[in-house]
C-alpha cells in the first residue's frame, strides 16, 4: 500500500481550540454534576478563566432576570475585572468560588444563551489584537471594574447596558477581537450616559419635591 508522505502530520494545520459555548455547554450536559460550583467554572475555563467568567457573570443581567440578580452577580464581577486591570492570574475567594448552581438550572442558562454565544464566536477572529493584550488589556479590566461597580449599585436601568458593555469587551478579549473591543467601549460609553442620566433625573426630582414640601 502506497502512503502518500507530502503531507506529514507536523504540516498539518493546528487544531481548532474549543469555543466557550462548547465548553460551557460540555458543561451543563454533565449528568454527573449535580450541581456547579464557580470554582469549577474557574478549573474548566484555564488560561481563559477571566474572560470567560466575565462573560458568565454578566450575561445573565442582559437576560430578564428576577430582581437583585444584578447584585448577586456583581462582586464577582468587581473581583475578576480588578484582576483583569491589575494583571492577576483569576482568584476568587472562597465565599464566591464556592457558590454553586443546580446543574439543570445551568442547563437552562445556557439553552438560552448558547445560541446567541455561537453566533457571536462565528462573528469573531482576530484582528487588530494589539489592543487585546497587554497594557490596553489592563485599561480594558479597569473599565470592567466601572462597569461591574455601576451594575452592583441598585440604580435603575443600571445593569442591561453595562451587562452588555462587559459582554462584548470579555469576548473581544478571550478571541482578541480588537473591532469587538471598540464597539464594547462604544457600549460602555452609551451606558454611563445611560446611567449619569438616570442619577441626574433622580437628583433632579428629589431636589424638587423636598423644595416643595417645605414651599
Amino acid at each position: 500500500m502506497l502512503v502518500d508522505e507530502s503531507e506529514s502530520p507536523a504540516d498539518a494545520a493546528p487544531a481548532r481550540p474549543r469555543r466557550l459555548s462548547e465548553l460551557l455547554s460540555d458543561i451543563a450536559e454533565d449528568k454527573s454534576r449535580h450541581r456547579i460550583s464557580i470554582a469549577d467554572l474557574l478549573i474548566a475555563m484555564k488560561d481563559r478563566a477571566i474572560g470567560a467568567l466575565l462573560l458568565i457573570f454578566a450575561i445573565p443581567n442582559v437576560l430578564p432576570t428576577p430582581p437583585g440578580t444584578s447584585t448577586v452577580l456583581g462582586a464577582p464581577l468587581i473581583f475578576l475585572a480588578a484582576q483583569l486591570a491589575l494583571g492577576r492570574r483569576p482568584w476568587l475567594p472562597g465565599f464566591i468560588a464556592n457558590r454553586s448552581i443546580a446543574r439543570r438550572d445551568f442547563a437552562a442558562l445556557m439553552q438560552r444563551a448558547a445560541p446567541w454565544l455561537a453566533r457571536a464566536e462565528r462573528l469573531l477572529r482576530p484582528r487588530f489584537s494589539v489592543i487585546s493584550r497587554p497594557p490596553f488589556e489592563y485599561a480594558i479590566g479597569t473599565i470592567c471594574f466601572l462597569l461591574a461597580v455601576i451594575l452592583f449599585l441598585p440604580i435603575p436601568l443600571g445593569n442591561m447596558l453595562p451587562a452588555l458593555a462587559i459582554c462584548v469587551l470579555a469576548l473581544g478579549v478571550l478571541e482578541r477581537d480588537g473591532v469587538w473591543i471598540v464597539a464594547g467601549l462604544i457600549v460602555a460609553a452609551a451606558s454611563v450616559l445611560l446611567v449619569y442620566g438616570v442619577i441626574y433625573a433622580l437628583v433632579k426630582s428629589a431636589i424638587f419635591i423636598i423644595v416643595n414640601a417645605f414651599a
